[in-house]
């Protein structure tokens, strides 16, 4: 089974100290890393001071709650992720928390399984999977999507507008930054039979089951909602009917390094990465270069008609605020690592939020500019072997969404509130879950 759980102890309690008030700087703190709580209200809400601290004064740290170790610096994240021999991609994809025999029960007898397929696949397949996937996500087929985006983009925000013009407000996130990615990956990939609203539903549910901390009970409605999420992909798989030019119709007559036909759970697993990654993540790098534009003084103005900023604020986004926030590795045998002794079998989670506000590589990290030299050098997509083969497909929905939300409502700005919206805080997903703006 795929997303074993993790061995850590429970949680630490408000009680102990990761209540609201909590934090690095907190008064009378003797270790402030003793109080890191990577799903705690205080590092999901900013989490810079404390990534800030971990790269100064334990760049290389073990987090007793999570069992894992925290690599902050962006020299060291670059390494781990340029050298795949040693640290090993295996346990990308583990569930972040215990998943409990109730919920465990509800995957295995519905057969859910999802082997190595890319991201979590150090074997030889992984060059020929991967393949697959970048046909579809080359730079001849991100050029000749752009038309699809921006029809798209237009759709949905004529819509946003007659919203705003009716009540005088509205919420970007789920009306638009969440919709587009959604229904530019079905067109791309040739995704038929099924709506863009459940599909959001079950990649969303996918994500906060596997990379977050929710109770039994909603754990338990998760579960079956990657249950039907994996059934479908499954049955779609095994009945033939996608056309050959889809991602489906591919993977179908993709053949193994020893020659066999791609096995169906393999392909459902290839599948499942890509439909949550293909839209998930790229609606949370939306709706965040949103919100960044939004309360930036005159950037909103700026990115509608100046040329090369909003591909510049979008890459800046990337680094100071990924939306994928940290990722996984395991050491295949003891190493060094910034200084720090790791032994075989480390769990590592690389703090890539906290690689791209590194001031060794990034001066002033805190600021947002648009037009730095080394703008590309972030490692929100990764790097190496495993880098992200979606990477030029998202960047540039969410130019284009960005440039055309600019274009379309002009007159907005965020509505009164707007700072505090609440935020998707997984181990390795952070976003605005709402972007609500209203009429200047």
């Amino acid at each position: 089974m795929l997303f074993p759980a993790l061995d850590v102890p429970a949680p630490r309690s408000a009680a102990a100290g990761t209540g609201p008030t909590a934090g690095p700087n907190s008064p009378g703190t003797r270790d402030p890393l003793g109080l890191l709580d990577l799903f705690g209200a205080p590092f999901v809400r900013d989490p810079y001071p404390w990534l800030d601290l971990l790269r100064s004064e334990s760049p290389v740290h073990h987090d007793p709650v999570t069992g894992l170790w925290l690599v902050s610096r962006h020299e060291d994240v670059r390494h781990v992720l340029l050298d795949p021999e040693v640290f090993l991609p295996d346990n990308a994809q583990n569930a972040a928390t215990p998943l409990p025999v109730p919920v465990l029960r509800v995957l295995v007898r519905a057969g859910f399984t999802l082997p190595p397929a890319l991201a979590n696949n150090g074997t030889a397949s992984h060059s020929g999977l991967r393949r697959v996937v970048t046909r579809f996500f080359n730079a001849r087929c991100v050029a000749a999507a752009v038309p699809v985006i921006e029809r798209i983009a237009d759709e949905l925000l004529d819509a946003a507008r007659s919203q705003l013009d009716s009540t005088g407000k509205s919420d970007l996130f789920t009306s638009f930054a969440q919709v587009l990615p959604s229904r530019v990956l079905m067109e791309l990939l040739g995704i038929r039979g099924i709506d863009p609203a459940t599909l959001i539903r079950w990649s969303d549910a996918a994500l906060e089951l596997f990379w977050g901390r929710p109770a039994l009970e909603r754990q338990l409605e998760l579960a079956e909602l990657v249950v039907d999420f994996h059934r479908w992909l499954t049955e779609t798989v095994n009945g033939g009917t996608a056309p050959a030019d889809s991602f489906i119709g591919e993977l179908t007559r993709h053949r193994l390094p020893d020659g066999s036909p791609l096995d169906v759970a393999t392909a459902v697993g290839t599948c499942f990465f890509v439909f949550v990654a293909g839209q998930s993540t790229t609606g949370q790098l939306i709706a965040t270069a949103l919100r960044r534009a939004l309360a930036e003084t005159g950037m909103w103005q700026r990115v509608a008609c100046e040329a090369g900023l909003a591909e510049a604020w979008v890459q800046e986004v990337l680094r100071r605020e990924p939306p994928v926030t940290t990722w996984r590795r395991v050491t295949a045998r003891a190493t060094a690592l910034g200084g720090t002794r790791l032994p075989e079998g480390a769990q590592l989670l690389l703090m890539l939020m906290g690689s791209g506000s590194d001031p060794e590589v990034f001066p002033q990290p805190e600021r947002m500019c648009p037009h730095r030299e080394n703008i590309r050098h972030h490692l929100a997509f990764g790097a190496g072997r495993h880098r992200c083969p979606g990477a030029s497909l998202a960047h540039t929905e969410a130019v284009v969404a960005l440039r055309a939300a600019a274009r379309h409502l002009p007159r907005i700005q965020p509505a009164a509130g707007a700072a505090d919206a609440p935020m998707l805080g997984l181990l390795s997903f952070r976003a605005p879950l709402r972007v609500a703006v209203e009429q200047r």
